[in-house]
């Protein structure tokens, strides 16, 4: 698999950032969540998955960058509140 450096809020090269594979997935490099209280609301974690977290701000940048209209459809919206099933 190769990967393209999509683009980072961080400084001096440190982490988050997002890289596209050559199979069509998006990448994220990133501390690893390690709160007790929010790796509880994680779901069906399987066996070498972990989760990281990323600034809002890097992944709207990146659609607006990547995709052919932008942030403003990437993440739609329901009454103001983000809704990753809109």
């Amino acid at each position: 698999m190769r990967m393209r450096f999509l683009g980072s809020t961080s400084e001096a090269g440190a982490c988050p950032t997002l890289y596209e594979t050559d199979r069509g997935t998006i990448v994220v490099q990133g501390l690893q969540l390690t709160d007790a209280e929010a790796l509880a609301d994680l779901r069906d974690v399987l066996d070498g998955e972990t989760a990281v977290e990323v600034p809002r701000e890097l992944i709207t940048e990146i659609a607006r960058r990547v995709l052919p209209h932008g942030a403003e459809t990437a993440f739609p919206t329901s009454e103001g509140t983000p809704s990753a099933t809109a």
